[in-house]
């Protein structure tokens, strides 16, 4: 199926069959409650939405979920009230949205990871739950008379990182509309009131490496299993490194053994333009140690480059609910959508997650330092040495005892302000705060760089951490942001009739991989070595055994000086600078500019997300005739 792929969730009382009214004229699919009334609405493919039943019980997974009808039946039988649906969800394996109607009230959830997110708005009398912000807001903003409007204080803040950073990730850009927190569900009552409840808390870090290792094998395996339970085409990433190496070695394993059902698995690499990049040199070894597979290698020419085709927006560019990054890599999508459904892929696996989940990044020394000063001091000793950190910097630092509340307020006040200069080229000691404390691009107006700084401070009044320590914090921070920018790529994906999927944050591998001491992911002379365990026996050694990381400098240079006029003309006539967001001479000034490494422009994905984000969603949330959908109803 190609188009958009969403659902509307309702409540079980006439509020909720007026909401349904409203919602319909898009809706080709239906699913009553037991009463009858409409419950589930939307647009979805087959297989995408499962539903079990036993008597006036309902259960429904919403996504990627090896569960049978009979099976999920089976387990609603096991609900007698809402505060059973975890329990009886037990064991369900891949990545979906979970949902509930029991006895005239409804539960709606998503997943930890952000890849499946739920919003929720009152339209008309009742408040409605949905996969898709834009749906909902065209809906409730319907039901007052109104057209649905965009919250331009909150775009001042996709300027500075998009997807939003935590704790501004809630934010839902449609007035009218929130986002609800990853870590609660929607409980709506059938007189449309609804509540939150808290569903999923982040396991204590305290495992060792050895006792974590065998979970996060099951986990990853359960996982990929879960995207080649189908059968069929199964395509997959195999850049080299070692997160998208494993899941294809593990989807090689599971085709033999499903090999009566006729699972095949193709592999997708591009190869950088940068002889020096050692990626391709390892994606070739691995490509060798998998006989049997289709390997698939664009050449130069048939694999565009970052930044193609941005002018054009009806062709490779997608409207998405919310702005993001992605659209730098519109061009990429569409190739690659091409090129594997071609060859009948029917999903498509990347490695995203993989670097969050098994890589301690630089705040967990800030804990360490303080649990086990001297094993701290050896490995900052160790990563000093090989990197080149610079000593006093770092121990300021690290030195640091600022709250999250704390930091996130100084985050704001240091907006505008230049980042520290290295001590000697290329020499910067790393971040140990709360998170990246990223500045306003250089051309974004003052009004755009207020609306920021307000943000921030208003949630650091009421902000609180995910985690006590810093190192898991991060994590899950960097593990959510991905995961909301998965999101919008199997949007993305859908409408050119290929699903897509990142095993990698499927909540079992997520809980596994978190529940091992934050240090013992990351060792000096190993990498990534909780993966590397995990994956011993089914990725060969000779794979395993690398240590370095490609670097695509070369790539984004080669790829800014070839549509640099393509981006100056698109910002030339721009939306942002109509909303007073950023200054078109300010941006026309660096572009043109001389860029030293990709850094320089970090904010220039989120930038040209936002800018084409409000181009695109011009029509796109206007609702089909009745008349072209009262029939699938």
């Amino acid at each position: 199926m190609t188009g958009d792929v969403w659902f509307a969730v309702l409540p079980d009382g006439e509020s909720g069959s007026a909401a349904a009214r409203l919602l319909r004229p898009w809706a080709t699919e239906a699913v009553a409650h037991h009463s009858g009334r409409p419950w589930l609405l939307g647009s979805w493919p087959d297989g995408h939405v499962t539903v079990g039943a036993a008597g006036a019980r309902r259960l429904a997974v919403i996504g990627r979920c090896p569960v049978t009808a009979g099976e999920l039946s089976a387990r609603a039988g096991q609900v007698r009230d809402l505060a059973d649906v975890e329990r009886a969800a037990q064991g369900l394996t891949g990545s979906f949205h979970l949902l509930a109607s029991v006895d005239g009230r409804v539960r709606a959830r998503g997943s930890a990871s952000g890849v499946r997110r739920l919003f929720h708005a009152r339209v008309g009398g009742a408040v409605v739950a949905a996969g898709r912000a834009d749906r909902l807001a065209v809906a409730a903003a319907a039901a007052t008379g109104a057209g649905p409007g965009v919250d331009e204080e909150l775009l001042a803040l996709h300027l500075l990182a998009s997807p939003l950073p935590y704790p501004l990730d809630e934010r839902c850009v449609w007035r009218g509309v929130q986002g609800l927190r990853l870590h609660d569900c929607l409980l709506i009552e059938a007189d449309g009131r609804a509540r939150t409840q808290r569903w999923w808390s982040p396991p204590e870090a305290e495992l060792p490496l050895e006792q974590g290792v065998p979970a996060v094998r099951e986990a990853l395996t359960a996982a990929v299993r879960a995207c080649m339970a189908d059968g069929g085409t199964v395509s997959s990433d195999l850049s080299g490194g070692l997160d998208s190496t494993s899941l294809c070695f593990l989807a090689a394993q599971e085709q033999d053994r499903r090999q009566p059902e006729k699972a095949r698995l193709v592999t997708l690499r591009w190869q950088s333009l940068d002889p020096d990049n050692d990626d391709n040199t390892w994606a070739a070894h691995a490509t060798a140690m998998l006989p049997g597979i289709e390997h698939v290698t664009p050449s130069a020419h048939e694999w565009p480059l970052w930044y193609s085709g941005l002018t054009d927006l009806t062709g490779s560019t997608v409207p998405t609910d919310e702005p993001g990054p992605w659209v730098r890599d519109s061009a990429r999508i569409a190739t690659m959508a091409r090129l594997m459904t071609a060859r009948g892929s029917r999903l498509h696996m990347m490695g995203g997650g993989g670097d969050e989940l098994f890589s301690a990044l630089p705040p967990h020394l800030h804990d360490y330092i303080r649990s086990n000063p001297m094993a701290a001091f050896a490995r900052i000793r160790t990563h000093r040495d090989s990197q080149h950190w610079p000593l006093w910097p770092l121990l300021r630092r690290l030195a640091d005892r600022r709250t999250f509340a704390q930091w996130l307020a100084a985050w704001a006040d240091s907006l505008t302000e230049p980042e520290p200069p290295p001590t000697a080229p290329g020499r910067r000691a790393p971040s140990t705060g709360w998170g990246m404390d990223l500045r306003m691009p250089s051309w974004a107006t003052p009004d755009a760089v207020r609306a920021a700084q307000s943000l921030l401070r208003e949630a650091a009044g009421t902000a609180e951490a995910l985690a006590p320590r810093r190192g898991q914090h991060v994590a899950l921070a960097c593990v959510q942001a991905g995961g909301r920018g998965v999101r919008q790529l199997e949007h993305v994906f859908s409408r050119k009739g290929l699903a897509y999927a990142a095993p990698y944050i499927d909540d079992n591998v997520l809980e596994a991989a978190l529940a091992i001491r934050v240090p013992e992911r990351s060792t000096p002379g190993r990498y990534k070595p909780v993966l590397a365990a995990a994956m011993d026996g089914i990725v060969p050694d000779s794979v395993l055994c690398r240590r370095s990381k490609g670097e695509y400098s070369v790539d984004f240079h080669h790829s800014l000086r070839r549509n640099r006029a393509a981006l100056v003309e698109l910002f030339d006539d721009s939306q942002l600078a109509r909303a007073g967001l950023i200054d078109t001479t300010a941006i026309r000034t660096s572009l043109l500019g001389v860029h030293p490494d990709p850094s320089s422009l970090r904010s220039l994905s989120p930038g040209l997300g936002t800018e084409i984000w409000l181009r695109t969603r011009a029509g796109s949330t206007c609702p089909p005739s009745p008349a072209t959908t009262q029939g699938a109803l």
